[in-house]
């Protein structure tokens, strides 16, 4: 069976994407596989849903060029979030029974969404906001399409059907309520739970919309974070949701700040991944400021916990979400100038170029990228040695992927000519860019600048694929300026990627929202952040 068009994509590859997860799930359920999904599909498809310039999971395609634009985090995540938010609510038995006859019935045909479900036409997800009115466990829910830009007074907004579910700390893993959300608001009861009980919406964090407590309802959920008594999926899910609400400009940045302090007692990888990647999109934004150091600090602060609990070295009877953990923490800390991290990154380097002491491969992309942050010229050539020397690509992408660390902007011009070189495979070349670009303020300007000068060697190599979409994003994200907004509009009218328009929209947009974030917050975090730093009274 096959889609009737493109424009049932998600058909295949949002089933595809859920399915491969139910698997391993089924397989090892000791993985936590779900809590991963979450992190690496769901908040991703939430994210791209938010922006004005997204798309309806099902698109119409009406040329061959579209198609590589669908190929996206919509079609692939938010696919496979909505099947399993669909899954969760039919139950498995009736689920399988669903797709059996679906399968059955349009075996060796063409299919279209229609025939599996109604259309999932409607762009955009919900945000639920939510109210307690007093200890007798009264719990006001509401629904609005939520928006990266935020909120807005639509009145043409449709009222979607959402299957909320609330558990609550007598049982996390266990649902309390469940009601269908058909309407703009509605009041719900939740008997025999204790006044000093917290309440959780979406456990499982299977519904795909995002949440926002009430203060008092927020408050009551950390010490679930901090006990962690809140399952891992919902603590990442809760993280998440805040993040995002604070670049809507919905709730204050320091609000969540003062959330991620909750999670020192945090053991597991994929929430602190996430948490890792909010905290790095966060630096980025307040790279544009005079205060990134004191970031950094809060980095520092936050990871050094989790960091002398792991230390340097595996211990017996570790699993690989450890391995992961340890090189997490250790890249976090090292790249936000933790002393004692520089100074074992830097000893264990120097016996692994002497060859004393090889690096473990889990160490090697954590050690390098602290070395090359706080490196300089000398740095970035045993680097390369280290590159031209390497057997294993995987070594060689593991270098590439790091490069663009290195401060300096005389050095960083020489990353972004070996991204070109013949030392570099031209389908890795764009990793190397987008490393530059992520590193700093000046690795930003410096990686848009060199792809405008090398645009028609860059367009020749990866026009007509996602690769030229993956390289604009990564070049031109980062940006909080107004102005750049513009500057990479108007660049891109005058040099066309028919197959990376969408993203070229998606880009100057979020350049506009980060923008917007830094000039709303930026004030309130640097008054936080000296606050912490202040002694006490």
């Amino acid at each position: 069976m096959f889609s009737e068009w493109w424009t049932h994509l998600w058909l295949n590859e949002g089933f595809a994407s859920w399915i491969e997860y139910l698997c391993v799930d089924h397989c090892f359920p000791e993985y936590d596989i779900w809590t991963q999904f979450v992190s690496a599909d769901y908040t991703r498809a939430l994210d791209l849903d938010a922006l004005d310039n997204s798309h309806p999971i099902e698109v119409d395609v009406g040329h061959p060029s579209e198609v590589d634009e669908i190929f996206d985090a919509i079609s692939y995540s938010k696919g496979a979030s909505v099947i399993r938010m669909l899954h969760n609510y039919i139950g498995d038995e009736d689920f399988r029974k669903g797709m059996n006859a679906y399968l059955l019935k349009f075996q060796h045909k063409n299919a279209s969404t229609g025939k599996l479900t109604p259309s999932q036409g409607a762009s955009g997800n919900n945000n639920c906001c939510l109210g307690n009115t007093g200890f007798n466990q009264m719990l006001k829910i509401s629904q609005k399409k939520f928006c990266a830009s935020g909120p807005r007074n639509d009145e043409n907004c449709p009222n979607w059907m959402v299957p909320i579910s609330i558990c609550t700390s007598e049982d996390p893993s266990c649902t309390k309520l469940e009601v269908l959300l058909d309407q703009p608001e509605t009041t719900v009861n939740i008997t025999n739970v204790a006044p000093d009980h917290w309440l959780k919406i979406n456990p499982g964090t299977v519904g795909f919309y995002r949440i926002q407590y009430s203060s008092a309802m927020l408050e009551s959920l950390l010490p679930g974070i901090r006990d962690l008594t809140l399952l891992p999926v919902d603590r990442l899910g809760l993280q998440n949701d805040l993040f995002s609400l604070a670049r809507a400009g919905m709730i204050s940045t320091v609000e969540v700040l003062k959330v991620m302090e909750a999670f020192v007692n945090e053991p597991n990888y994929t929430v602190w991944s996430d948490l890792s990647c909010n905290l790095g999109v966060l630096s980025s934004l307040l790279s544009h400021t005079d205060f990134h150091e004191d970031i950094q600090e809060f980095i520092r602060d936050l990871f050094t916990p989790i960091g002398m609990k792991l230390g340097w070295d595996s211990k017996t009877g570790e699993g690989h979400l450890d391995a992961l953990l340890r090189g997490l923490v250790l890249g976090k800390l090292g790249k936000a100038g933790h002393k004692a991290t520089l100074e074992e990154a830097r000893r264990r380097f120097k016996e692994h170029v002497e060859g004393k002491q090889i690096l473990p491969a889990d160490l090697r992309s954590p050690v390098y990228l602290t070395v090359l942050k706080h490196g300089d010229s000398t740095t970035l050539d045993t680097m390369l040695k280290l590159h031209k020397q390497a057997d294993m690509q995987e070594e060689k992408n593991r270098i590439e992927r790091v490069l663009g660390a290195i401060p300096a902007p005389d050095i960083i011009q020489r990353v972004l000519n070996f991204a070109l070189s013949e030392e570099v495979r031209p389908q890795d070349t764009v990793s190397v860019i987008g490393g530059v670009a992520g590193s700093s303020k000046q690795g930003r300007k410096a990686a848009w600048k060199f792809v405008k000068d090398n645009w028609e060697e860059l367009h020749n190599r990866y026009q007509g694929g996602f690769l030229i979409s993956r390289l604009i994003k990564l070049t031109v994200d980062g940006f909080a300026i107004d102005k750049m907004a513009a500057e990479v509009k108007s660049f891109f009218e005058s040099h066309h990627a028919p197959a990376a328009e969408r993203t070229v929209q998606q880009c100057c947009e979020n350049i506009l929202l980060n923008a917007a974030w830094l000039k709303r917050d930026a004030d309130a975090i640097h008054q936080y952040l000296l606050q912490r730093k202040a002694p006490p009274v």
